[in-house]
């Protein structure tokens, strides 16, 4: 959300004009916490008071982020200046005025180049590309997501097991994960434990009464610790607020009921307290899209997000038929989606299908999406995860192929890679809770471990210098065969079973080489001189064509 405030830029004008010295510097893209302690007393701060500021620089632009509520008196802004060596002016806005402690309280502080390693921070944070078909960083570089599903970390997981993860899936490529932020199912019980059997931790203390009013702080507290270790890792957090789906355990989820209201202000709490970092908003899970709540959380955060990250759904399986596990039940709200709730609304950046998890390659549904208009980023969000079926569906290069075929099927957003054990975070390899389609006799550190993530890994690590920014789909340039393509700058093309493949128009001395998806090994190279090209053998083989100039 941008405007232009006279009141700060005047401001400005008048330190500019004394000389006034600015001590505080933040580098560019990093978080600015500023604290500010409440002069009154609320019954329930997390519900009774709106806090915002306004953050303008030398050049007039400004910038408004929300508060969040963070205990006892105190709130919290979280700021990542957009630009270096710029002065920036802050003043704060509270809904009860009255408040001298929140509203009216003024700031000044000097933003100054990146100088960290973490290629994150340094892009800037995320946004949609300009056609729309995949996700860049707002320094323009590409952003092919590969993306893991750990879903059930914000309230099972501890900080060792967090870093264990990161690092592992760091190392093989992965620079995305999928969270629920609280344990959504109504029914669930188990101690209010991280890493205990049964167990997980509460964020509000009313969600199991059908509401989320009274906020457990100590859960987002510790929460920001996990997340950290995630951006530290290069690992872009996807946020999904409160579950429309299964769920955790398929035990009543609160998100297909919940008051519009309280679903739209805990979503801008989560928008304050983690979108000045790397983020995507996925703002419907698991369902149709239509929610209570949805909408009007999706037009908040095209109001209040002034950095603009892509914010998305993910359905459920059913896009145009009734699924047999949803009979009996209302099947309105389980089908006839077509994975395009709300195509045409501006705040909807992407759209992610589901497969289903009885381990088939199922391509039509990112297919389709490729082709609605207007045109969103898309990708299949949810295939068969490994292991799913009690250790019998999806497994190995299963993962492999589906990733690479989804790519090429016009899921240009990126890949989303599951486990079976991984996504509820089980702590032992017999904990119970879960039907047999959806577990195996793992435990969330074996499932970490299955050989399939490996292999959308190396995805990741072969596209990830890339420039993919809008890449499309051009099967029509390769005879029907698989290709995305940016005409005489990036191609791409996944064989299967290897053969030979031959593209129209290509530009002669590009570079091109033949590289082994299983193992991430370089077979050919050379310079293109003509369309037409050869895998080494009949096994799955990429091509990858591109400018010498993009390295």
């Amino acid at each position: 959300m941008k405007n232009r405030s006279a009141i700060i830029v005047l401001v400005l004008l008048g330190i500019f004009s004394y000389g006034q010295e600015v001590h505080e510097k933040v580098s560019q893209w990093t978080t600015l916490e500023i604290s500010l302690t409440a002069a009154l007393d609320f019954a329930n701060p997390y519900t009774d008071v709106e806090v915002w500021a306004t953050f303008t620089n030398q050049k007039g632009d400004s910038l408004i982020r929300p508060a969040f509520w963070d205990g006892n008196n105190t709130w919290k802004i979280r700021f990542a200046p957009t630009d270096d060596n710029q002065i920036w002016a802050w003043r704060s806005y509270a809904s009860e005025k009255e408040d001298s402690g929140l509203h009216g309280q003024t700031g000044l502080f000097k933003s100054i180049p990146y100088s960290g390693n973490n290629d994150l921070l340094r892009e800037g944070l995320m946004k949609i590309s300009p056609s729309h078909r995949n996700v860049m960083h707002h320094s323009g570089k590409s952003f092919l997501m590969v993306a893991d599903t750990p879903w059930a970390i914000p309230f099972r997981a501890t900080k060792q097991q967090v870093t264990a993860y990161a690092q592992d899936r760091q190392q093989k490529g992965f620079n995305t994960a999928l969270m629920m932020t609280l344990q959504p199912d109504m029914n669930a019980d188990g101690p209010n434990e991280r890493n205990t059997v049964m167990g997980f931790k509460r964020a509000f203390k009313d969600l199991s009464e059908g509401h989320i009013n009274t906020m457990d702080i100590a859960y987002f507290q510790y929460f920001d610790s996990l997340v950290q270790i995630l951006i530290d890792h290069g690992i872009v957090p996807v946020y999904q607020p409160v579950f429309h789906g299964f769920g955790w355990k398929g035990l009543q989820v609160l998100g297909t009921n919940i008051d519009p209201q309280e679903y739209v202000r805990y979503s801008k709490y989560l928008l304050a307290r983690y979108g000045s970092m790397p983020a995507l908003w996925l703002i419907a899970g698991d369902h149709n899209g239509k929610d209570p709540g949805v909408k009007e959380s999706g037009e908040m955060f095209q109001k209040w997000d002034c950095y603009q990250q892509p914010v998305g759904i993910h359905y459920n399986p059913c896009d145009d038929y009734v699924a047999t596990w949803a009979k009996g039940d209302d099947p309105r709200k389980h089908c006839m989606h077509y994975n395009k709730t709300y195509q045409d609304e501006a705040w909807l950046d992407f759209q992610w299908a589901q497969t289903g998890h009885e381990g088939e390659h199922l391509y039509h549904k990112v297919d389709r999406m490729y082709e609605n208009q207007p045109t969103k980023a898309v990708a299949n969000g949810e295939p068969t995860y490994e292991g799913m079926g009690n250790g019998q569906h999806g497994l190995g290069w299963w993962q492999g192929e589906e990733a690479w075929m989804q790519l090429m099927h016009g899921g240009t957003m990126g890949v989303v890679y599951g486990a079976a054990c991984l996504w509820q975070w089980k702590i032992t390899p017999d904990e119970k809770g879960w039907d047999a389609w959806t577990d195996q006799p793992l435990s969330w550190e074996g499932a970490l471990q299955l050989e399939g993530a490996t292999y959308v890994g190396i995805l990741g690590q072969l596209t990830k210098n890339l420039n993919i920014k809008d890449i499309q789909k051009r099967w029509d340039l390769a005879e029907g065969k698989p290709l995305l393509a940016k005409e005489g700058e990036l191609y791409i093309s996944y064989l299967g079973n290897g053969g030979e493949l031959t593209i129209k128009d290509l530009p002669e001395n590009l570079d091109y080489s033949w590289i082994n998806p299983k193992n991430g090994l370089l077979k050919q190279m050379g310079k293109v001189t003509h369309g037409n090209f050869k895998a080494p053998d009949n096994n799955p083989w990429v091509l990858v064509i591109k400018k010498p100039s993009l390295r």
